[in-house]
C-alpha cells in the first residue's frame, strides 16, 4: 500500500490504480453530456435517516460555533466518531446502522466540514479540534457523560488520540484508531498540496461527484458514497457547480501538528486501544514495539482502501462491537461480573 493512504483526504487513494479506472481526463472537467437515467439512479444520494436515527446541532455556549451530529441507538456506551479531513460524520453512516443494535453512535461534523459552522473554519489545529470535541461532549452530556469509545479515522484518529492524552474525559473507556500511523503520515505531508490540486475541483451535479469518488478509487462502496459524499460538497453560485465544502488547502500550517508525536501519545493512553489498518506496512518503530508488548490490539482489514468504515461497513461495525464486548465496556464503563457497577466520575 502506498503511504498516501494514510492521509486524511478522500481523493488521495493511490489504490485507485489497482482498479480499472478511466483516465483522469475523463473526470477532469465538468462533463458536457447529461448523465443517463441509469447513472443518475446508481449514484443518486441516499438520505442519512436510512442509517442514523436523528440529527442535531450542538451550540457551544458563549460562542457562535455550532457542531452538527448524527445519532443512532438508545443503549450501551457511546461510540463517538470523528471523521478524516475532507469527509463528514456521514462517513460512518452504514456502520452506524449496525453498531446501534448494541451501542449508541454519535458522529460529529468537524470544524469546517459538513453541516457544522464555526467562527474560524480554517483553524484545524489539533488543539482547536480537541477543544471542539470536548465542548460538544460537555454540551451533550453535562458533568455525567456515559462511557465513551472514541473512534477516529485519519485526521479524526489524531484528534481522538490527543483528546484521550489530555486525560480530561473521565468516562473514556476505549479508543479505536482507523488507518493512521505517525511515520507514514508525516512522510506523506510533502505531497498533500499536489494531491489536493490534482483532484477534480468542480462537479456539475452531486451524482457526478459520487460517481467520481467511486470510479476514482477514493471510496469503494457505492452506497456509502451515496450517503457521505453530498455533505462534503457545497454549491458555488458563481460557477454554477458543486465544489468541496472543506477548504483543506488553506490549513497546511496545521498538518504536521496532527501527526507529530502521535505514536507515543497513542501508546500512553491508559484505555483499551484498537488500531485498524488497511495494509500491513503501516507500523513505525514505536508502534511495532508497543504491539509486541501487548499495549494495543491491531487488525489489518483486507481488500479495503483508506476509508475502512465506508468500504467495508459491516466488517468495521463488527470489529467495533467485538472490541466493546471483549473489553466489557458497558454504558457506564468497564463492567466486571460479580462486582458492583463503577460509579460515574465527576469532573
Amino acid at each position: 500500500m502506498d503511504s498516501s493512504n494514510l492521509t486524511t483526504l478522500p481523493e488521495e487513494e493511490s489504490s485507485a490504480s489497482e482498479n480499472q479506472q478511466p483516465p483522469l481526463s475523463a473526470f477532469g472537467s465538468v462533463p458536457h453530456r447529461p448523465a443517463t437515467q441509469s447513472s443518475l439512479q446508481k449514484f443518486a444520494p441516499l438520505d442519512w435517516s436510512v442509517y442514523f436515527d436523528r440529527e442535531d446541532d450542538i451550540r457551544i455556549t458563549d460562542t457562535d460555533n455550532v457542531f452538527h451530529v448524527y445519532m443512532a441507538g438508545t443503549e450501551g456506551p457511546v461510540v463517538f466518531c470523528l471523521h478524516g479531513g475532507g469527509y463528514s460524520g456521514l462517513s460512518f453512516a452504514l456502520a452506524a446502522s449496525k453498531i446501534k443494535e448494541k451501542a449508541r453512535v454519535v458522529a460529529m461534523d468537524m470544524r469546517g466540514h459538513g453541516k457544522s459552522s464555526a467562527d474560524n473554519e480554517l483553524d484545524l489545529s489539533i488543539e482547536t479540534m480537541c477543544d471542539d470535541v470536548l465542548l460538544v461532549l460537555k454540551e451533550m452530556y453535562g458533568d455525567s457523560p456515559p462511557a465513551i469509545v472514541l473512534v477516529g479515522h485519519s485526521m479524526g484518529g489524531s484528534v481522538a488520540v490527543h483528546v484521550a492524552a489530555k486525560k480530561s474525559l473521565p468516562s473514556l473507556a476505549g479508543m479505536v484508531i482507523v488507518d493512521v500511523v505517525e511515520g507514514t503520515a508525516m512522510a506523506s505531508l510533502i505531497h498533500m498540496q499536489k494531491i489536493l490540486s490534482s483532484r477534480m475541483q468542480h462537479f456539475s451535479s452531486i451524482e457526478k461527484a459520487i460517481e467520481w469518488s467511486v470510479k476514482g478509487g477514493s471510496l469503494r462502496n457505492v452506497d456509502s458514497a451515496r450517503v457521505s459524499i453530498p455533505t462534503t460538497l457545497k454549491y458555488d453560485d458563481t460557477k454554477k457547480c458543486y465544489t468541496y465544502r472543506a477548504l483543506l488547502e488553506g490549513t497546511e500550517q496545521y498538518w504536521r501538528g496532527w501527526y507529530e508525536g502521535l505514536s507515543e501519545k497513542f501508546l500512553s493512553c491508559p484505555v483499551p486501544k484498537l488500531l485498524l489498518l488497511a495494509g500491513t506496512d503501516r507500523l513505525d518503530r514505536a508502534l511495532t514495539i508497543g504491539q509486541m508488548q501487548g499495549k494495543f490490539q491491531m487488525v489489518v482489514v483486507r481488500h479495503t482502501g483508506h476509508a475502512i468504515q465506508e468500504d467495508v461497513p459491516e466488517e468495521f461495525a463488527t470489529l467495533i462491537l467485538n472490541f466493546i464486548a471483549r473489553n466489557r465496556i458497558g454504558p457506564h464503563g468497564v463492567e466486571i461480573p460479580g462486582l458492583p457497577r463503577r460509579s460515574q466520575s465527576q469532573p
